[in-house]
């Protein structure tokens, strides 16, 4: 299981759990108990959390673009929570984040088992992708368990929201949902995906998280988080052969 992440010239793990046989495969069994910061996989829970606390009215609503420009160019348009879920837009999430507050935040992870709760002084800032707060690979498979089984304490209409949200690739034969994340903090970048495939017969839940030196140049880091899932999870027979 190595092989995709020395053909991307990258370092990390994927983690894979087989629902049915209730098994665990781990291409490194070290790094899936590493935590580090969730960057936007976090935006499954956040979605949860301020659709519950009627932050946004619900997943439609859109919030005004405050006119600066920001690198991603659908960062730079009003946006309702759908799109900033599947843009990784960091504004709408961080304006409605200050509507909660830390306070709340620190409740709610401790509630869902997430995280080790060590967020950031000063809120303001993106706590998710900044900061102490982190998660290993293996702990988000276990919220994103709780989340397929809607054992997590929010409303079953709010998790059916962000389920949908999450919907990456839809075949007649699989369903894939997922969240990307991506951060640089401390001098090391890190990229996520995270996510459940399911089949006719079954569900397999995954955690890819790679790293790197921030200033190490790789034009494909981002792309290899799905690339390299994608890999594993056909070299398992999860996802159907090319």
């Amino acid at each position: 299981m190595q092989k995709p992440f020395t053909e991307c010239g990258v370092a990390g793990s994927t983690t894979v759990y087989d629902y049915s046989k209730e098994s665990w495969v781990y291409s490194e069994e070290n790094d899936t108990n590493r935590a580090s910061l969730p960057a936007s996989t976090f935006k499954i829970l956040n979605s949860l959390i301020l659709l519950e606390e009627k932050a946004v009215r619900d997943e439609n609503e859109v919030l005004p673009w405050d006119g600066q420009q920001r690198g991603i160019p659908a960062w730079n348009a009003d946006t309702d929570m759908k799109s900033a879920f599947t843009n990784s837009t960091v504004w709408f999430y961080v304006r409605l984040a200050e509507r909660i507050g830390q306070d709340e935040y620190r409740s709610w992870l401790k509630r869902c088992g997430y995280g080790n709760g060590k967020l950031k002084n000063g809120f303001g800032a993106d706590f998710w992708n900044y900061g102490d707060f982190a998660i290993s690979p293996k702990d988000q498979i276990e919220f994103l368990r709780k989340l397929y089984e809607e054992k997590l304490p929010f409303a079953k209409e709010n998790i059916q929201k962000v389920k949908q949200m999450m919907a990456a690739e839809q075949t007649p034969t699989y369903t894939l949902r997922g969240k990307t994340g991506l951060t640089s903090y401390g001098g090391t970048s890190s990229g996520w995906w995270i996510g459940y495939v399911e089949t006719k017969g079954n569900v397999y839940f995954f955690a890819t998280r790679l790293h790197k030196d921030q200033n190490t140049k790789n034009e494909n880091f981002a792309a290899c988080r799905k690339t390299i899932t994608h890999q594993i999870l056909r070299q398992l027979g999860i996802l159907p052969a090319l």
